[in-house]
C-alpha cells in the first residue's frame, strides 16, 4: 500500500475479546489486513447477489493462503430477506461442508449480510469466529461494529438475535465506489447520528464537510468513517450489552423501525427511515423542553443535505396507531411503555419514557 493508504486502526476494547477496525481503500487486496485472524481449516464467505459478483473473488483470493478451503454462500439481497429461510441457507452450507467449531465466517456485504452472518456465527456449534467485511457506508460506520446480530420478524425489526463480537472488521473504502447514491445517503444517516448523541464537534465538522463525504472524497470519507467508528467503539466498550449508554446509538431508530416495519421491509431503506426518525426524535426532544428549535433545525438541515427524508410517511399510508403498534415491540420499550433516545443538548443524549400523547403530537407534526 502507498503511504497515503496506510490503514487507520480503531480498537474496540473488550478485554480478551478486543478487536480492531481497519479502515482504508484497497484493503481487500492488502495481505496485512488478513494476517493474524483465527486459524482454521475452513472459512465461509457469506455475501449476497449484488456484492458477491463484485468482491467475493477478491476476498477468496486474499484468504486462500490462510485457509485450506474457502467456501461461499450467496443470499438474496435486501431487508425483506433478513429472515429464517435466508439464515438457514448459511446453516445448510456449513452442515453440508462439515464445518467444525473453528470455521471462520466472513460477512461480505452490507448490514443485512453482516447481521445474518453474525447471527449464524453466534449459533453454529454455539459460536464460531466471525470477521466483518462491510461494503456499504452504513455497515462500515455502524452495523459491523459492536457484535449485535439479528434477523427480522414480521412483528419487529432485529427482535431475534444475539451478541457475537467479530475477530476483526475490515472496511475497504474502495468498495463504496460501487454503491448507488441512495445507499450512500442511507449510510450518512448513521454517520450523522454520532454528532447529536455524543460529539457536537463532529456535527460541526459534518456541517462543513458533508458534501465532500457524500462525494466520497478520500480524506473526508476516511475521517467520517474513522470518527464514527471511534465513537461507537467507545460506547460499545463501556456498555457492550446495551444496559445503558449503548441505547443512545438508537437515536431516531424507534421512529425509523416503525416506518420500516409499517411500510414493509425494503420500501424505505434503513438509513432513510433513521434519517426521518432522527428529525422526529429531535422534535420530540424539543417538545420535552430539552433542546431548542434552532438545534432541531440544524439536524433537519443536515439530514436533508444528505439526501434523506426529513419527515415520516403520509399518515394515510402509515397511521399514528400503526406507528405506535410497531413502537411497542421496539427493544427499548419496557412493560409496554414507550421509551425514546432524546437529546439533552447537541452532543448529549439519554433514554427516557415518553407519554403517548406527546408521541402522537410529534407524529402528527412530523408526518405528511
Amino acid at each position: 500500500m502507498t503511504a497515503a493508504a496506510v490503514p487507520v486502526q480503531v480498537p474496540v476494547e473488550l478485554g480478551d475479546r478486543r478487536y480492531t477496525i481497519w479502515i482504508a481503500p484497497g484493503l481487500l487486496h492488502e495481505p496485512a489486513a488478513w494476517q493474524g485472524l483465527p486459524r482454521a481449516a475452513t472459512a465461509l464467505i457469506v455475501s449476497n447477489d449484488v456484492v458477491a459478483p463484485l468482491y467475493a473473488d477478491a476476498l477468496a483470493a486474499a484468504l486462500a493462503s490462510h485457509y485450506g478451503q474457502v467456501g461461499r454462500v450467496q443470499l438474496p439481497d435486501g431487508e425483506a430477506h433478513k429472515d429464517w429461510p435466508a439464515l438457514n441457507r448459511i446453516f445448510d452450507t456449513l452442515l453440508a461442508d462439515a464445518a467444525d467449531r473453528d470455521t471462520v465466517l466472513f460477512a461480505l456485504g452490507g448490514g443485512v449480510v453482516g447481521d445474518m452472518t453474525g447471527f449464524a456465527a453466534a449459533c453454529y456449534m454455539r459460536g464460531v469466529p466471525l470477521v466483518q467485511v462491510p461494503t456499504t457506508l452504513l455497515a462500515q460506520v455502524d452495523s459491523s461494529v459492536g457484535g449485535k446480530t439479528a434477523i427480522n420478524h414480521p412483528l419487529g425489526k432485529n427482535m431475534i438475535g444475539a451478541f457475537h463480537q467479530p475477530a476483526r472488521v475490515v472496511c475497504d473504502l474502495a468498495t463504496l465506489a460501487t454503491l448507488p447514491a441512495r445507499e450512500i445517503s442511507a449510510g450518512l444517516a448513521e454517520v450523522i447520528k454520532y454528532g447529536p448523541i455524543a460529539d457536537a464537534a463532529f456535527f460541526d465538522w459534518l456541517e462543513t464537510h458533508l458534501d465532500a463525504v457524500r462525494a466520497l472524497e478520500p480524506a473526508a470519507l476516511t475521517h467520517a468513517v474513522q470518527r464514527s467508528c471511534e465513537v461507537k467503539a467507545r460506547i460499545v466498550a463501556a456498555d457492550e450489552r446495551e444496559a445503558g449508554q449503548r441505547a443512545w446509538l438508537n437515536f431516531g431508530h424507534t421512529f425509523g423501525h416503525a416506518i420500516e416495519a409499517g411500510m414493509g421491509w425494503g420500501a424505505w431503506l434503513h438509513g432513510e427511515a433513521v434519517g426521518a426518525g432522527m428529525c422526529m426524535a429531535a422534535e420530540l426532544s424539543r417538545r420535552l423542553g430539552l433542546i431548542d428549535a434552532a438545534t432541531v433545525a440544524r439536524i433537519i438541515a443536515l439530514v436533508a443535505r444528505a439526501g434523506l427524508p426529513t419527515r415520516g410517511p403520509a399518515l394515510r399510508e402509515l397511521t399514528i396507531a400503526a406507528h405506535l403498534h410497531h413502537m411497542r415491540v421496539d427493544k427499548k420499550a419496557q412493560a409496554g411503555a414507550l421509551r425514546f433516545v432524546v437529546l439533552t443538548e447537541l452532543g448529549a443524549a439519554r433514554l427516557q419514557a415518553v407519554d403517548e400523547a406527546l408521541v402522537r403530537e410529534t407524529l402528527a407534526a412530523c408526518c405528511d
